[in-house]
């Protein structure tokens, strides 16, 4: 069970924007932030990999990825928002 909440807590620490050090910038704000941080790892582990060919694989999945969470959280957001304003 330790591991699991290990795991939890660092994932937390950098992909929840509520807990994360971009938590007090504005969402498309910590959204570009995060786009840039995608394609800087995606381009280390291309470098560490040797490969620059890879470097194109790696930043389209960083930017899925993470484009998918912020879209997602958005619609949340606004799905939350417009059920509070019936209520």
């Amino acid at each position: 069970m330790t591991n699991r909440l290990d795991v939890k807590s660092t994932w937390d620490s950098v992909m929840n924007e509520t807990k994360n050090p971009l938590k007090n910038q504005s969402l498309p704000t910590a959204h570009l932030l995060m786009q840039m941080l995608a394609w800087m790892w995606s381009a280390i582990f291309s470098l560490m990999v040797g490969s620059y060919f890879v470097f194109g694989v790696t930043a389209a999945a960083h930017t899925m990825l993470i484009g998918g969470v912020f879209m997602t959280l958005l619609v949340f957001q606004k799905s939350e928002a417009a059920s509070s304003d019936l209520r």
